[in-house]
Protein backbone atom coordinates (compact mmCIF):
# COMPACT_ATOMS: atom_id res chain seq x y z
CA UNK A 1 0.00 0.00 0.00
CA UNK A 2 2.60 2.46 0.71
CA UNK A 3 4.05 1.84 -2.96
CA UNK A 4 1.15 2.56 -4.24
CA UNK A 5 0.89 6.07 -1.99
CA UNK A 6 4.25 6.49 -3.23
CA UNK A 7 3.44 5.94 -6.96
CA UNK A 8 0.10 7.76 -6.73
CA UNK A 9 1.72 11.02 -5.10
CA UNK A 10 4.65 11.17 -7.25
CA UNK A 11 2.45 10.57 -10.09
CA UNK A 12 -0.24 13.80 -8.92
CA UNK A 13 3.00 15.92 -8.96
CA UNK A 14 4.55 14.89 -12.37
CA UNK A 15 1.14 15.57 -14.00
CA UNK A 16 0.65 19.01 -12.69
CA UNK A 17 3.62 20.32 -13.43
CA UNK A 18 3.22 18.75 -17.06
CA UNK A 19 0.02 20.73 -16.83
CA UNK A 20 1.71 24.24 -15.88
CA UNK A 21 4.69 23.62 -18.69
CA UNK A 22 2.23 23.04 -21.27
CA UNK A 23 -0.31 25.72 -20.88
CA UNK A 24 2.16 28.15 -20.79
CA UNK A 25 4.64 26.92 -23.76
CA UNK A 26 2.05 25.32 -25.77
CA UNK A 27 -0.22 28.17 -26.22
CA UNK A 28 1.43 30.46 -28.67
CA UNK A 29 3.42 28.13 -31.21
CA UNK A 30 2.65 25.63 -34.26
CA UNK A 31 4.83 22.95 -32.43
CA UNK A 32 4.01 21.95 -28.87
CA UNK A 33 7.28 23.13 -27.19
CA UNK A 34 5.46 21.96 -23.41
CA UNK A 35 4.94 18.28 -24.25
CA UNK A 36 8.41 18.16 -26.37
CA UNK A 37 9.91 19.95 -22.94
CA UNK A 38 8.22 18.15 -20.09
CA UNK A 39 8.99 14.67 -22.67
CA UNK A 40 12.69 15.42 -23.16
CA UNK A 41 13.43 16.62 -19.18
CA UNK A 42 11.49 13.32 -17.97
CA UNK A 43 13.63 11.27 -20.13
CA UNK A 44 17.17 13.08 -18.61
CA UNK A 45 14.84 12.87 -15.25
CA UNK A 46 14.12 8.39 -15.41
CA UNK A 47 17.77 8.51 -16.71
CA UNK A 48 19.23 9.77 -13.72
CA UNK A 49 16.87 7.92 -11.50
CA UNK A 50 17.20 4.24 -13.48
CA UNK A 51 21.23 4.81 -13.57
CA UNK A 52 21.53 5.85 -10.03
CA UNK A 53 19.15 3.05 -8.98
CA UNK A 54 21.47 0.61 -11.15
CA UNK A 55 25.07 1.66 -9.81
CA UNK A 56 23.47 1.59 -5.97
CA UNK A 57 21.62 -1.85 -6.78
CA UNK A 58 18.56 -0.52 -5.55
CA UNK A 59 15.59 -0.41 -8.31
CA UNK A 60 12.94 -1.06 -6.26
CA UNK A 61 13.68 1.75 -3.27
CA UNK A 62 10.95 4.15 -2.79
CA UNK A 63 12.33 6.88 -4.42
CA UNK A 64 12.61 5.27 -7.72
CA UNK A 65 8.85 4.50 -7.39
CA UNK A 66 7.82 7.89 -6.15
CA UNK A 67 10.49 9.60 -8.69
CA UNK A 68 10.61 6.94 -11.81
CA UNK A 69 7.42 5.63 -11.81
CA UNK A 70 5.05 8.26 -10.20
CA UNK A 71 6.10 11.56 -11.34
CA UNK A 72 8.24 10.92 -14.31
CA UNK A 73 4.89 8.63 -15.36
CA UNK A 74 2.79 11.63 -14.74
CA UNK A 75 5.15 13.96 -16.07
CA UNK A 76 5.71 12.95 -19.55
CA UNK A 77 3.13 12.09 -22.05
CA UNK A 78 3.23 9.60 -25.34
CA UNK A 79 -0.65 9.98 -25.43
CA UNK A 80 -0.70 13.57 -25.94
CA UNK A 81 2.86 13.07 -28.26
CA UNK A 82 1.18 11.09 -30.38
CA UNK A 83 -2.35 13.56 -30.19
CA UNK A 84 0.20 16.65 -31.38
CA UNK A 85 1.78 14.57 -34.33
CA UNK A 86 -1.75 13.52 -35.44
CA UNK A 87 -2.74 17.14 -35.59
CA UNK A 88 0.22 18.69 -37.55
CA UNK A 89 0.21 15.37 -40.09
CA UNK A 90 -3.71 16.91 -40.62
CA UNK A 91 -2.62 20.51 -41.14
CA UNK A 92 -0.15 19.73 -43.56
CA UNK A 93 1.92 20.95 -41.24
CA UNK A 94 5.08 18.46 -42.00
CA UNK A 95 7.88 20.64 -41.38
CA UNK A 96 7.08 21.01 -37.94
CA UNK A 97 5.77 17.52 -37.73
CA UNK A 98 9.15 16.03 -39.10
CA UNK A 99 11.12 18.77 -36.28
CA UNK A 100 9.06 17.61 -33.28
CA UNK A 101 8.31 13.65 -33.81
CA UNK A 102 12.12 13.22 -34.79
CA UNK A 103 13.43 15.68 -32.40
CA UNK A 104 11.26 14.23 -29.67
CA UNK A 105 12.56 10.43 -30.65
CA UNK A 106 16.19 11.46 -30.95
CA UNK A 107 16.60 13.98 -27.72
CA UNK A 108 14.75 11.72 -26.13
CA UNK A 109 16.73 8.70 -26.39
CA UNK A 110 19.72 11.02 -25.88
CA UNK A 111 18.37 12.12 -22.32
CA UNK A 112 17.89 8.90 -21.23
CA UNK A 113 21.33 8.09 -21.64
CA UNK A 114 22.92 11.11 -20.53
CA UNK A 115 20.89 10.48 -17.57
CA UNK A 116 22.55 7.37 -16.87
CA UNK A 117 25.66 8.71 -17.47
CA UNK A 118 25.16 11.82 -15.27
CA UNK A 119 24.34 9.24 -12.42
CA UNK A 120 27.50 7.64 -12.69
CA UNK A 121 29.39 10.93 -12.25
CA UNK A 122 27.39 11.29 -8.56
Amino acid sequence: MKNLLLVFIGGGLGSSFRFIISKYLNASSLIPYGTFLVNIVGSLILGIILGWALKSNTLNSPINLMIGVGFCGGFTTFSTFSFENYSLIKSGDYLSFSIYFFGSIILGILAVLAGVIISKLL
